[in-house]
């Protein structure tokens, strides 16, 4: 690889790693484990206030399951700078120079502007959640949920607002987890939703399973409906949630619609991206047609290892694993990441939901042809004590019986059953071969045959008869 080298202090190297969450603070760190700061210099810019911290958290501590921020942040700041990481907080990158091999940054607080220059640059930007460009959307008591310094700004609202009726905007996880938050906080809560039911990650037809869960929760599910302004008061504040046939009375808002790759840097700098505006990279993470430039975590395109195409799945068990592969090479190691099969779960109250691999709509897309198969069974032996109610969906290819993707709805012990189907996605198994795994089984745990095993069983059949 050629360096320009001596771009450090003293003639080190000098890695610059833009963002400083779950794929850029564990790149650094990686690079930092195989290199010693005599060696290395590191440089990490961040624009917020807080590090290495769980977005993913950020429901349960809103909805009061996790008692305090500081719980969701895995390695402060402090922590860093004690292993020789360069941090620098509030510090907002704007301009990358490819071709000058050096970055642009400006202080957040005091606006000053400087050119660090680097020998290997890791992109880490992340993503920014949809704001749907509607009249109102900038108005006291509308937030999104991305950050910590979001989470503690809707805690405030929380605590301030006298009214006790909240409309969540989307139904996807964080939609649905904020909803479930929001009323265990008391509120009232309505979802409203673009789509036929909540959850698009799942087929409709499971998706109607997490709909009566809300329901039974107190929530309000408004489906296919459209948001078209958020109304305010006289006071300057939200007040309700217009859609083009109703208005929801509103005293707090979130958006929950999803995030989009935050690739306006990269786009600037001329590298690459994909069909969802996401960073392309090759296996080692690195961006392609750049010999020194890594990009990890939400930013950027993963292949599905099922349907062969560049997906866009942000999710923080990715975008850690990006951090250490990144980190490896950056660090003068060899590491890959191979791509993902879409693995998901959640939960709304005692029900859980997993996904992974593909969904009908995404299979009949990229060419498969397939038969569904959906079960009914428990989490346990069904008379030993607190066996639950579990639905399994399964698509199987046509003709080959090769496994293309799970989705399972249930009680307590449903969720992390799609590990196994996780495990035979990305060992091509077909459904004939899932048959015979040898899963534990006692009462306690699993019926005699797995509720994974019986849905193979039966799609097995299936496809035979097709």
């Amino acid at each position: 690889m050629s360096m320009s080298g001596g771009r450090g202090s003293g003639g080190r190297e000098r890695l610059v790693v833009i963002g400083g969450d779950a794929a850029g603070m564990s790149a650094a760190s990686q690079a930092r484990r195989l290199r010693g700061p005599e060696e290395l210099e590191i440089v990490a810019f961040e624009r917020g206030h807080s590090t290495s911290f769980s977005a993913c958290g950020i429901p349960y501590w809103v909805g009061g399951e996790v008692p305090e921020r500081d719980r969701l942040i895995a390695r402060t700041p402090e922590e860093h700078r004690a292993r020789g990481i360069d941090l620098r907080l509030r510090t907002e990158v704007t301009e990358i120079d490819v071709p000058g091999q050096r970055v642009r940054a400006r202080d957040v607080d005091s606006g000053a502007e400087s050119w660090t220059p680097y020998d290997r640059l890791v992109i880490a930007t992340g993503a920014r959640p949809v704001r749907p460009d509607l009249p109102g959307v900038d108005a006291p008591g509308v937030h999104g949920v991305q950050t910590l310094d979001d989470g503690q700004a809707l805690l405030d609202t929380l605590a301030r607002t006298r009214g006790r009726r909240a409309v969540v905007v989307g139904a996807g996880y964080i939609g649905v987890e904020m909803a479930e938050a929001l009323i265990n906080r008391g509120f009232e809560v309505t979802v409203v939703n673009r789509g036929k039911e909540p959850m698009s990650t799942l087929d409709p037809d499971m998706g109607r399973m997490v709909h009566r869960a809300m329901q039974g929760l107190g929530i309000a599910m408004v489906n296919n409906a459209e948001v078209t302004k958020i109304l305010t008061g006289d006071d300057g504040r939200v007040r309700a949630v217009a859609t083009e046939h109703a208005e929801y009375p509103a005293d707090l808002v979130v958006l929950g619609i999803g995030v989009r790759p935050e690739t306006a840097l990269a786009r600037a700098a001329g590298l690459p991206l994909g069909a969802h505006g996401g960073l392309l990279t090759d296996l080692a993470m690195r961006v392609r047609g750049h010999e020194n430039i890594w990009a990890g975590g939400d930013c950027v395109e993963v292949l599905n290892l099922v349907s062969g195409q560049e997906q866009y799945v942000p999710l923080g068990t990715h975008a850690n694993k990006h951090g250490q592969v990144i980190g490896t090479n950056a660090g003068g190691g060899y590491a890959t990441f191979p791509g993902v099969v879409g693995t998901a779960v959640s939960k709304v109250c005692d029900l859980e939901i997993a996904r992974t691999g593909l969904r009908e709509k995404d299979a009949r897309r990229v060419g498969l042809r397939f038969e569904t198969v959906t079960i009914e069974s428990t989490s346990r032996a069904g008379y030993y004590p607190g066996a639950a109610p579990m639905t399994v969906k399964m698509l199987a290819e046509l003709r080959t019986g090769r496994l293309l993707g799970v989705q399972i709805v249930g009680r307590e012990g449903a969720a992390k059953r799609v590990d196994i189907a996780a495990v035979a996605l990305t060992a091509q198994m077909t459904v004939e071969q899932m048959t015979a795994l040898d899963l534990g089984y006692a009462p306690p745990f699993s019926p005699v045959w797995d509720p994974i095993l019986v849905a193979a069983r039966k799609a097995v059949s299936k496809v035979r008869a097709a």
